[in-house]
């Protein structure tokens, strides 16, 4: 039985990621778990200057997921390349870096650069966090804007491929996605998080100090599962672009509900808050699943929805 996928030009041992932001840089999930057992990591993003990030409180639990705001904090690409490339050099696993920018000769200036680290397997151009005031989602909503950027950073990044992350705070996701496709996109990850908000009835205040944050978890998931199948369906399958499925996915039941929408890969974000190990257990959950059902191949589930 076998549970690898190609993705984009890579053959992955299997099609579980960690999504960026939510794991750390390269090495931080090593003591709950054998990263090695994953298809893929996503590093949090990356930008060209360190970041701090949104003033705290920047992370609220709410009844069915999480809603953050951390603003795209990181270290910043030269302390990146010198504190954690060494780490994950050592990764025996498919590490994709997480790009972002307020410019798009921000995004290319950090491309540029990584696309010539060796331990690197791909990027994803992150366009569409609704938590920062300049760039973020204000590149990922407007068609042209997502087709010159991809076409940009597309341009620098050598024989590594490119992934684009799509927010779902668009009137037509499969517009976006098109336009990603039309600037040179090796694939295509969805989605980003909802801008929601959480009120303190006792202050009359948002309890986040950035007002508002990006909706995560289960809550999410039967919306995420939609859209990917709408751009599997309208989009991707008719160019041949595999999409990594997210949003909400905590047991390897939800993996599968994203893989039989049109997901190639799917990535595993905040159900690692509480439980650091629940992607490698998705790994086992996923392989179950295919021995339980005489399924030979992973691949077989692929937009296999009925």
């Amino acid at each position: 039985m076998d549970i690898s996928v190609d993705f984009a030009g890579i053959n992955l041992k299997n099609p579980v990621f960690t999504a960026s932001g939510t794991c750390g840089y390269a090495d931080e999930l090593s003591p709950f778990m054998d990263v090695a057992a994953l298809g893929g990591f996503i590093t949090k993003s990356i930008s060209l200057q360190p970041r701090k990030g949104n003033p705290t409180p920047r992370i609220v639990e709410t009844d069915a997921g999480m809603l953050n705001a951390i603003g795209l904090a990181n270290i910043g690409l030269d302390r990146f390349l010198d504190e954690k490339i060494p780490l994950i050099e050592e990764l025996d696993t498919a590490v994709f870096v997480n790009l972002a920018g307020q410019t798009i000769d921000d995004y290319v200036a950090v491309t540029e650069k990584l696309a010539k680290i060796d331990a690197i397997a791909g990027f994803e151009l992150n366009i569409s966090c609704p938590n920062v005031k300049k760039g973020g989602i204000t590149f990922g909503t407007d068609p042209e804007q997502i087709e010159n950027i991809t076409k940009h950073v597309k341009k620098v990044a050598g024989n590594k491929p490119l992934m684009v992350k799509l927010t779902p705070t668009v009137t037509d996701i499969s517009v976006t996605a098109q336009a990603a496709i039309d600037g040179g996109a090796d694939a295509l990850s969805l989605v980003n998080t909802f801008t929601a908000m959480a009120i303190d009835i006792e202050t009359r205040r948002p309890v986040l100090a950035n007002r508002t944050g990006g909706l995560s978890g289960p809550a999410i998931k039967p919306i995420a599962v939609y859209l990917v199948n709408k751009v599997y369906n309208e989009v991707a399958k008719p160019a041949g672009i595999p999409l990594m499925g997210l949003g909400g996915i905590t047991t390897a039941s939800d993996a599968i509900e994203f893989i039989l929408a049109g997901a190639t890969t799917v990535a595993v974000g905040t159900a690692s808050f509480p439980n650091p190990a629940a992607s490698a257990q998705i790994v086992e959950g996923i392989e179950n699943y295919c021995v339980e059902h005489g399924i030979s191949s992973v691949k077989e589930l692929t937009g296999a929805l009925n």
